[in-house]
């Protein structure tokens, strides 16, 4: 086995393992995201902060010049 392939092997080896440790934390974070971005919605109008537009870009998987005030309101309404 050549070098290259060793190191390979180890990169591998420690993505998978910082992928298992980070990946629980992450989906922590991605709650606490979502709790705290609709909060920020809820009675507001368009346009919000860039960070609440791109948020509700994702959720919503449209660009944010195209989301309408009754998509916010719903999804709101929804959580």
């Amino acid at each position: 086995m050549g070098a290259r392939r060793i190191r390979r092997d180890q990169i591998q080896h420690d993505q998978k393992k910082s992928r298992r440790e980070n990946g629980f934390l992450k989906t922590k974070e991605r709650a606490r995201r979502d709790a705290r971005m609709l909060k920020l919605i809820k009675g507001q109008k368009l346009p919000l902060l860039p960070a609440v537009m791109s948020w509700l870009s994702v959720k919503l998987d449209k660009p944010s010049r195209l989301i309408k005030q009754e998509e916010v309101d719903q999804l709101a309404q929804m959580a």
